[in-house]
């Protein structure tokens, strides 16, 4: 059986959806450019600056769309109306760029399908084998349908997702109340449970949470970020985590 790499005293594993379970932050980024550059061609025209990988890991990845729109924007000292949550895509209201980004995301979800990380589907069992409790914690109010499209729904025992957020008015990462309710729900104190995010909106929730381990996932090669941000670990994939025992 597999040796997790966690400190004994964990009971419960917090995971995030996006970069950790399933391969969808590509798909995530690449919406993203595509909304903030055609908002930012029709406003500044052929001389825009484009939206890139930095932007998205320092002003986008884990937070809550409307949270991701607004971050951006303020980094390049844009300010437009709030707007509703039912705003028309093509309105230039936060609402209506983060509903832009939605459809296109699951558009190309639509048409290119979901893919898992196998490394953490096999720890995630390996831990419930072991006994440890297990949660999704993700922004994505997609969250539900991603997981059972992998045919993983069934490995999580609590969801706490963008839909769930809202509904409890849980404010998203980098706070850490998402990943706190996971860790309530499951009758887990946080200073036992592990938290498993490869944004540094994660890293910072983990880390102002109070929980007792945080797990880095490097994918984009941003591995001092992540332990700057507070991750006590940092790992490409979570086959790397422990080692067969």
């Amino acid at each position: 059986m597999k040796n997790l790499g966690l400190p004994e005293h964990i009971r419960a594993c917090l995971f995030d959806l996006d970069g950790v379970i399933t391969k969808t932050a590509v798909v995530h980024a690449a919406a993203w450019k595509e909304m903030f550059d055609e908002f930012l061609r029709r406003r500044d025209g052929a001389d825009f600056r484009p939206f890139t990988p930095d932007d998205y890991d320092r002003y986008v990845d884990g937070l809550p769309r409307a949270d991701g729109v607004r971050s951006f924007l303020a980094s390049r000292g844009i300010e437009l109306p709030e707007g509703a949550d039912g705003d028309p895509e093509d309105k230039d209201t936060v609402h209506g760029l983060g509903n832009r980004k939605n459809t296109l995301v699951l558009a190309k979800i639509r048409t290119d399908g979901v893919e898992p990380y196998e490394g953490t589907l096999r720890y995630v069992r390996d831990a419930r084998e072991r006994g440890l409790r297990t949660a999704v914690v993700s922004s994505s109010a997609n969250c539900r349908d991603i997981l059972r499209s992998v045919h993983a729904e069934d490995l999580f025992e609590v969801r706490i997702d963008g839909i769930v957020a809202a509904e409890r008015r849980l404010p998203g990462k980098p706070r850490p109340d998402t990943f706190l309710a996971a860790a309530h729900d499951l009758d887990v104190d946080p200073a036992d449970s592990a938290v498993f995010e490869d944004a540094l909106a994660g890293m910072d929730a983990g880390r102002s949470g109070h929980f007792g381990y945080v797990v880095g996932l490097d994918r984009v090669g941003q591995t001092d970020a992540l332990r700057a941000h507070g991750a006590d670990i940092v790992v490409k994939d979570l086959a790397d985590l422990g080692t067969d025992a």
